[in-house]
């Protein structure tokens, strides 16, 4: 950063402010990608998850462990939040609806 000599001119209020709102959109900006490029890797890590996830929703068998929870047929401590009714769906909603946000943004070149 260059200091201003005592001969030289300091810079205008208008520049001072001008440099003062860009540099708090530069961290904000900074701060939203660092953050945007960790979520996208965990989610790169997660792809294999969602992709079983998905195979395992439209293959039916979701649908034959769900019946055989609701018939009592499943051990009483077995975690089973993959069979509630909504959130298997939502989740791959989500997905779906992150894909098309993405290729959104990509295309606009915000």
């Amino acid at each position: 950063m260059k200091k201003a000599d005592s001969g030289m001119d300091k810079a205008s209020d208008s520049t001072v402010k001008r440099i003062t709102e860009m540099e708090e959109r530069f961290d904000r900006a900074s701060a939203v990608i660092a953050a945007l490029e960790k979520a996208l890797e965990d989610y790169s890590a997660a792809a294999d998850d969602l992709k079983k996830l998905e195979s395992y929703f439209d293959s039916g068998s979701w649908k034959k462990d769900f019946e055989a929870d609701e018939k009592g047929k499943l051990p009483d401590g077995l975690k089973r939040g993959v069979l509630s009714e909504d959130g298997l769906w939502d989740l791959l909603s989500t997905r779906r609806e992150l894909h098309e946000l993405m290729k959104k943004l990509a295309a606009d070149k915000q």
